[in-house]
């Protein structure tokens, strides 16, 4: 079966959101332009690895391109909108690909679906007819420090954190290893 790409070179937008309350959420990425949405399943710590990475590529395209970077992303400017209903998920990401385009001056994102083949390299950022299924999406520099800072905040709206231990707390507590099982409860 031939490989399906979804291409946003212009898209309207691009965020991370999840469905769910703190502790069973499920994760997306979506693309949207004019009526065309598609979502993607991936995990939290994809999303906070591709914020991460993002970050990284833009000191780099600022240093070596000259790019215009901005540092920060003005609150009005990042999306806090809820993720477009209904969210059907098109795939689960299984390999993420990162690149800037000189061209048209854009980090480029691509979002490959999860394959039981080990995924050659070669089709990251490429148009190759044989491979898994994928999401690219083109982005400005300040397009992706938004998309960066909102997925930042989408990953830490999960559970508060034991201050012991670090592991996410329930609402009713968690048995903390830093107490030897003794059973932490959330204090308003």
């Amino acid at each position: 079966m031939a490989r399906v790409i979804h291409v946003f070179r212009h898209p309207d937008r691009f965020v991370a959101g999840t469905v769910g309350d703190p502790g069973e959420r499920t994760f997306y990425l979506q693309a949207t332009d004019d009526s065309r949405t598609i979502s993607v399943l991936l995990e939290k710590q994809q999303v906070s690895v591709l914020s991460e990475r993002i970050g990284t590529l833009l000191e780099e395209v600022q240093r070596r391109f000259g790019a215009e970077v901005p540092d920060t992303v003005p609150d009005d400017l990042i999306d806090t909108g809820p993720l477009e209903t209904p969210v059907d998920e098109e795939f689960r990401v299984g390999t993420m690909g990162l690149g800037w385009d000189a061209e048209s001056r854009a980090v480029v994102i691509e979002l490959l679906a999860v394959t039981e083949e080990e995924v050659d390299e070669a089709v990251v950022l490429d148009d190759t007819e044989e491979g898994p299924d994928a999401v690219r999406v083109f982005l400005s520099p300040l397009e992706a420090r938004a998309f960066a800072e909102r997925a930042e905040r989408v990953v830490r709206a999960g559970r508060k954190l034991c201050p012991l231990c670090g592991e996410p707390l329930d609402p009713d507590g968690h048995i903390c290893p830093r107490q030897n099982g003794y059973r932490r409860t959330i204090e308003g």
